[in-house]
């Protein structure tokens, strides 16, 4: 079901007190890339790139006080945006490397156990970085199985109306259809 024909997330906007602190953390910290931000825009900011998803940074207004303040405690349960990684290990390493205050949790369900680490962003937005591909994505309804795409062998390149998908569908015998989008 998609009602409203979407197709992909394309980015997290931010306000941000410091447009300079905040650059460095998503470029140096996260990996983010400058891009090109149009030029019409009448506020600061800056636009960056990385992983198939966009984070735009918006320079809080002098005037505007409605940005939370920095929030020192870590809390898991707070809002966040999570990002999938290949080595918790190393991920770990260099937050220590750096000097970054974070915590570690592990989810285990039915034998399957995904680590998490959160940390703030320096306006205190919370950031996962997990291997939560771990976990299958199982739909309440319906017996289907959705998998991101670096889980799967086989994919199919299907074009349609200008704009290349990747699908995949797969099978095992006795066992419920797995199908894979990106």
């Amino acid at each position: 079901m998609n009602p409203l024909h979407l197709t992909s997330l394309n980015h997290v906007s931010m306000v941000c007190r410091s447009l300079e602190n905040s650059i460095d953390f998503y470029t140096n910290v996260l990996g983010f890339i400058p891009i090109r931000r149009p030029g019409s825009f009448n506020f600061n900011g800056a636009w960056l790139f990385n992983y198939g998803i966009g984070i735009h940074l918006l320079q809080l207004e002098e005037s505007a006080l409605d940005i939370p303040k920095k929030t020192t405690k870590i809390n898991p349960k707070d809002n966040h945006i999570s990002f999938q990684c290949e080595s918790m290990w190393a991920v770990e390493k260099r937050l220590e490397e750096m000097g970054m205050e974070y915590i570690r949790q592990r989810v285990e369900e039915g034998g399957i156990f995904v680590d998490q680490l959160f940390f703030h962003d320096p306006d205190g937005f919370m950031i996962e970085i997990c291997n939560c591909d771990n976990l299958p994505v199982v739909p309440l309804s319906g017996s289907e199985t959705i998998r991101p795409c670096r889980r799967v062998g086989s994919l199919q390149k299907i074009q349609t109306q200008g704009l290349t998908s990747i699908t995949s569908t797969q099978h095992e015998p006795n066992s419920p259809s797995v199908i894979t989008t990106c």
